[in-house]
């Protein structure tokens, strides 16, 4: 029997109003062991609040009008997800006439809740605390298997809806099956923080730990099966076709194939690195100034699966295979006077901080732990936006200071505090025009907007807060740029902020 795609929009209203995490996983699990096999994919992607297409072309603005609701439920979970592929095809000349008629047909078709969880969803993802790990937990649940099973299916096929589908229909040996293939993204291993080398290297295990520079490009995965290669961006995204230079390198490398991690970066003549929105505009565009692939470690090489061999032994065939001039620059020590040179010579350098990493770690796809730890001596921390208020003086007509919200276990934000600091007039004309198109609510002063847009921050420290809900504030917040290339639910968490404060 089809799945009603009624059933996800009263799942999803009933996990968004539970507010416990156990709670969430269970409403879900149910739905799933009731769904069709075939649905499951589809109808796991929807439950947490994502869609399967990257793109459908469907803006705030075409949203904005929407015909009258059907007064029956008859949308399946499939006839939706056919649609949206239908729309995610459309380009070239009369698309936007086709689109909109396309906008127009499947919301029709839907009744009145239907319509407010499709525009919540293709607007910018359900916020209902199901995301990605609920949904992981739900789905072992379901199926009577290890959390830890279906977390590394869905880092190796790049989809948690994915491992979803499999560990209902295929249990564990399927979920073992499942492994890394050449071609197919992963999701990337993630770094912690800490505040100096020293902690981080005690974070990272102590000992000899390798340090590497911290590049400030954009997260590089290069996939090479003999002549055929693959580039993909931290989100999984495809860039091939704009990056055709580092395509020839990742071509030129002594091996039939591999995969490797890395960082893709635009230099200035003297080799210094251009800031950083000059590399995404390059790598968003496909033309303009050229931009240079570093790599730091190898999860395959010539059919061998390194994942689970430790740090140590991927660096080494890394460096056997990549020429040094395009590995990132990497200390071994257990010194911490020398790490820290190290880092002032990194800085020096022009670069962001350096990452400590465990050289007996295996390669955690999609995990943030203490493996990898990140040290950045200007603190900073990827927040989002959950509100912005009008300017006044001579800010007067723009949005000007933003509420700064950290991620929540659930996968909600906190608010965090406010700050105007930092913000240029392009920024500032900037973020008024995109604040406007996330607009969900305005009362003459604040407009609260959906919590899309990540931004990095830099603060002098945390400290408490009774003003606030998550019990800390930062201390001289400012802005120092946007991040486009980093979704809302890869901001960093409440716990993480936390971990800056002296009190801890």
């Amino acid at each position: 029997m089809d799945t009603a795609l009624q059933l996800v929009v009263d799942t999803s209203a009933a996990v968004a109003g539970t507010s416990a995490r156990g709670g969430k996983i269970s409403l879900i699990a149910d739905v799933l062991r009731a769904v069709a096999p075939e649905d499951l994919e589809v109808t796991a992607t929807y439950l947490a609040g994502g869609i399967r297409q990257r793109r459908t072309g469907v803006d705030w603005g075409t949203l904005r009008t929407l015909p009258a609701p059907s007064p029956t439920a008859s949308l399946t979970v499939r006839d939706l997800d056919t649609a949206l592929e239908h729309l995610a095809g459309l380009s070239g000349p009369g698309s936007a006439t086709a689109r909109r008629s396309a906008v127009d047909a499947v919301f029709s078709s839907a009744t009145a809740a239907e319509q407010r969880w499709l525009v919540s969803v293709l607007a910018d993802g359900v916020r209902q605390g199901a995301l990605d790990a609920v949904l992981i937990e739900a789905a072992a649940k379901a199926a009577g298997v290890a959390v830890a099973e279906v977390r590394r299916a869905a880092m190796l096929a790049g989809s948690p809806a994915t491992a979803t589908a499999i560990a209902l229909t295929a249990g564990v040996e399927g979920l073992r099956a499942v492994g890394l293939e050449v071609g197919r993204p992963v999701l990337p291993m993630l770094a912690g923080s800490a505040p100096d080398v020293a902690a981080a290297m005690e974070k990272a295990g102590g000992g000899t730990v390798a340090v590497d520079a911290k590049l400030d490009g954009i997260r590089l995965q290069a996939h090479r099966d003999g002549d055929t290669v693959a580039l993909f961006t931290r989100g999984l995204q495809d860039i091939t076709d704009r990056l055709p230079e580092t395509a020839a390198l990742v071509r030129s490398l002594p091996v039939t194939s591999c995969v490797l991690d890395g960082e893709a970066m635009a230099l200035s003549p003297d080799g210094r690195p251009r800031p950083f929105q000059e590399t995404a505009a390059r790598t968003a565009s496909g033309t303009g100034m050229e931009v240079t692939a570093f790599f730091f470690d190898a999860l395959q090489i010539d059919g061998r699966d390194l994942l689970d061999a430790p740090g140590a032994e991927r660096f080494a065939e890394l460096a056997r295979i990549v020429p040094e001039s395009h590995q990132v620059r990497r200390l071994v020590t257990a010194d911490a006077a020398e790490a820290e040179a190290f880092l002032t010579a990194t800085l020096a350098a022009g670069h962001e901080g350096v990452v400590v990493k465990d050289l007996q770690a295996g390669y955690a796809a999609g995990r943030r732990g203490s493996s990898w730890v990140k040290v950045k001596p200007i603190h900073t921390l990827d927040l989002v936006v959950l509100a912005v208020e009008r300017g006044s003086g001579r800010r007067a007509g723009t949005l000007s200071n933003i509420h700064l919200g950290a991620r929540d276990a659930d996968g909600g934000f906190v608010m965090l505090g406010k700050t105007f600091k930092g913000m240029t007039d392009a920024m500032l004309a900037w973020q008024t025009e995109r604040f406007r198109e996330l607009e969900v609510s305005d009362d003459g002063w604040t407009v609260t907007v959906r919590p899309e847009q990540v931004v990095e921050i830099a603060f002098d420290g945390v400290q408490r807060s009774s003003r606030y809900p998550g019990g800390v504030t930062l201390r001289f917040a400012r802005v120092v740029r946007y991040r486009d290339d980093k979704p809302a639910a890869e901001a960093d968490t409440l716990d993480a902020v936390r971990a800056f404060s002296p009190s801890r």
